[in-house]
């Protein structure tokens, strides 16, 4: 048996760390940091890398994770605020860049993804703040000699006998003590920020255009570059000839780099119109050149991904019970096959990165959620030493997990380098669509043992598909890999990942979400790696993305050929899974399950955990000569401790749109290699007026805050297709759903 474990990029980069030798290291949020610490003053109070208060009574907090639109920038800083007893608006909150102080406790990385940002920061975070607040009601007692008993804090201040004294007043004095490492937290009960509801702290600087993104970068010299890169991954240039398009206004120069030729010129409008006057010559892949996501021929297209699963050549993910032998004793076996496409991103702020040389050091300027294998892969293709290299922070503007890879920094700075110039390198939303790390398609093929008395005692899938990690590894292990280590063993291991995937182990995310919410005495579930050679990244809710619509749509069909209620059903089979089951119930009497609708509207149901996070959704929907309407979606979410109620229920509907867009539009194909969508014409993203009314219900709840960035997208393409089928008896088992 080969367990699968839930997190899986957790399991991966802790393991890539030991496997580069050590090279990246959880660092303390509490007490003392491992290295010097990033904008230390003497005088001021800084504990270690994230929180600093100054003698002249600046509190500043250095953001460890990047603000996507997820709501770290507000979530983390109230945790902070309500132990340090001072309002979250009066906290100064600081992007970062790369440091290893700054790492996610998690992934041994400086990486913001997996919805992990508040679970694991949330105590550490709180123990950091109390400590502090003790420290200086203790520098307050030393400075004023009142016995640290009579002493309280109020909003940033220091309350003695009825005076207000600020923090900052104490810091130089607080700074020469012994920093405490276990005051006492504040009860829930006295909590004044947690929990309640906080104005965003991000808000008025995106809304007056002062927040700066990536794309604000301006500075004097500072060229715009565009990129023709090769229409199918992996090409790359044989020939090219850039002399029409050096005759273009505004030109400064064309550089051919590893994967494409560009343009540099004085704006980016110029650079892009000169892209069209190149002539070149491309080497192109061999793989995933003859694929063609239409084709009906054998090996190739969706028959791919079936065949494979046809052929019985699988790797076990998971097994409990007997597995799949006791499918062999089941009264009942219902079968059926689900498919998921390719996806893009599609993130608002185009992908971008302004790289500038100044002899020997390179800063870089860009939206990222990994900064460190930014930096890293700048230095590799800018030929620089790490030590060298400076990554400024920025606003991102939409991540999804798309900036978690650097491909586009591998690119500005490799321009620049070869262009001698400072650039800032654009992608057009063709560029991004065409040349993403993509979703990867899935098909999924459940075999499911019903006894006579209507329970699953037998849960059996196999999924067939790509999987992300290889792609992930080629990425990571290019920058991490220490300078000394040969260029061949380099490339050696960055590809190791393709074999280990294939045979030797199985990605977790790639089975991940497909067995784990339901009770069945037996489970077996297996994978077959088939991969085309399209680049594979993180999206949103990763695995769980398709296998939320896969498992919820298959317990669907069960029910329904039980003649059981969907959600009666599901119920019997969550005894193990009480908070999966309250979620549930609590959505079902929300949204009225069972009652009267208006005249021809269905609801479905769907469930799913993910992100250590239980949500249940149920969508209202009609259906008019074939034309699938959504009218309203009703969502549960269990998330444990809700920090940030309103942030909550934003993610949540966040979550939904992401996911009805999957629902309706989603999908990325392919012809001869090349991807066929090219911008929101043929790769829509759901609009205002397809949008329902979504009401969402956060569960009370004692327990530690766990993810809402990804969990509110996995029930709902499974709890529209319920609808749909409750609607017309049509089960659609493809994504997206169409009916004609």
């Amino acid at each position: 048996m080969n367990p699968v474990i839930d997190d899986s990029r957790r399991r991966f980069l802790k393991g890539l760390g030991l496997a580069s030798g050590g090279l990246i290291a959880g660092i303390p949020l509490t007490g003392c940091a491992s290295t010097a610490l990033p904008n230390e003053q003497t005088g001021d109070i800084q504990p270690n890398a994230l929180l600093q208060i100054t003698r002249d009574n600046q509190i500043n907090f250095y953001l460890p994770r990047t603000e996507m639109g997820q709501g770290v920038y507000t979530g983390l800083t109230t945790i902070l605020a309500e132990e340090l007893d001072i309002a979250p608006e009066k906290i100064n909150v600081i992007n970062v860049g790369d440091h290893p102080d700054y790492n996610n406790p998690e992934y041994g990385l400086q990486v913001t993804g997996g919805s992990n940002s508040i679970r694991v920061h949330f105590k550490p975070l709180r123990q950091l703040a109390a400590n502090m607040r003790l420290v200086i009601r203790q520098a307050a007692s030393r400075v004023t000699q009142e016995p640290i008993e009579n002493i309280s804090t109020e909003n940033g201040n220091v309350v003695i006998a009825g005076k207000y004294l600020p923090y900052g007043d104490f810091a130089e004095v607080a700074s020469q003590l012994e920093f405490p490492e276990n005051a006492t937290l504040t009860p829930k009960s006295n909590f004044k920020y947690i929990g309640k509801l906080n104005q965003r702290l991000d808000a008025k600087a995106k809304s007056t255009g002062t927040a700066q993104f990536g794309l604000d970068i301006e500075f004097d010299g500072l060229h715009r570059a565009a990129l023709k890169r090769c229409p199918q991954f992996g090409g790359t240039v044989k020939s090219f000839d850039g002399s029409k398009a050096k005759d273009m206004p505004g030109v400064k120069s064309v550089v051919a780099i590893h994967n494409g030729v560009a343009v540099v010129a004085e704006h980016y409008y110029q650079a892009k119109a000169a892209l069209q006057k190149l002539e070149i010559k491309w080497n192109l892949p061999e793989t995933l050149s003859a694929f063609s996501s239409n084709s009906t021929a054998k090996g190739n297209g969706q028959n791919l991904f079936k065949e494979a699963l046809d052929l019985g050549d699988y790797d076990n993910a998971h097994e409990e019970g007997d597995g799949l032998e006791a499918l062999q004793k089941s009264d009942n076996v219902i079968e059926a096959d689900y498919w998921a496409p390719y996806l893009a991103h599609a993130t608002m702020e185009p992908m971008n990165c302004t790289a500038k040389f100044n002899g020997d050091k390179l800063e870089i300027w860009t939206s990222t959620q990994n900064p460190q294998v930014a930096k890293n892969i700048a230095a590799f293709y800018g030929d620089v030493s790490k030590d060298d290299v400076t990554v400024h922070g920025c606003f991102i503007g939409g991540g999804f997990g798309r900036r978690t890879v650097s491909d586009y920094v591998a690119e500005a700075v490799a321009i620049a380098k070869a262009a001698g110039v400072p650039v800032q390198l654009v992608w057009s939303r063709e560029d991004d669509t065409q040349h993403d790390y993509y979703r990867p398609a899935s098909m999924a093929r459940f075999k499911i043992g019903v006894s006579n008395e209507g329970m699953i005692d037998s849960w059996n899938v196999t999924r067939s598909g790509p999987n992300i990690m290889p792609y992930t590894i080629d990425e990571v292990a290019d920058a991490m890999m220490p300078g000394f280590l040969p260029n061949g063993m380099v490339d050696w291991i960055s590809k190791a990942g393709y074999g280990l995937f294939d045979g030797w182990t199985v990605d977790p995310a790639s089975v991940e979400g497909l067995f784990e919410d339901y009770d069945a005495p037996h489970k077996n579930v297996d994978h077959v790696t088939v991969d085309p050679g399209l680049p594979l990244g993180f999206w949103r809710s990763v695995g769980h993305s398709y296998s939320g619509f896969f498992k919820e749509s298959m317990m669907d069909e069960i029910a329904i050929k039980q003649k059981v209620d969907p959600i009666e059903f599901r119920l019997k089979h969550l005894n193990n899974n009480p908070r999966l089951a309250n979620v549930l119930k609590q959505a079902a009497e929300k949204a009225g399950w069972n009652k009267n609708l208006a005249n021809g509207h269905y609801h479905g149901v769907a469930v799913h955990t993910s992100f250590q996070s239980y949500v249940a959704e149920i969508a209202e929907v009609s259906v008019e000569n074939n034309q699938i309407k959504i009218h309203k979606v009703t969502c549960a979410v269990d998330c444990g401790l809700a920090v940030n109620p309103d942030i909550v229920r934003d993610q949540m509907e966040s979550g939904i749109i992401f996911g009805l867009t999957t629902a309706l539009h989603g999908e990325i194909t392919l012809k001869d290699g090349a991807v066929e969508q090219s911008n929101f014409h043929n790769y829509p993203i759901l609009r205002i007026n397809e949008t329902p009314d979504i009401e969402v219900l956060i569960v009370d709840s004692d327990e530690s805050p766990s993810g809402v960035g990804e969990p509110g997208l996995p029930p709902i393409a499974a709890a529209v297709g319920n609808a749909i089928f409750a609607a017309t008896g049509k089960r659609l088992r493809s994504l997206p759903l169409k009916l004609s």
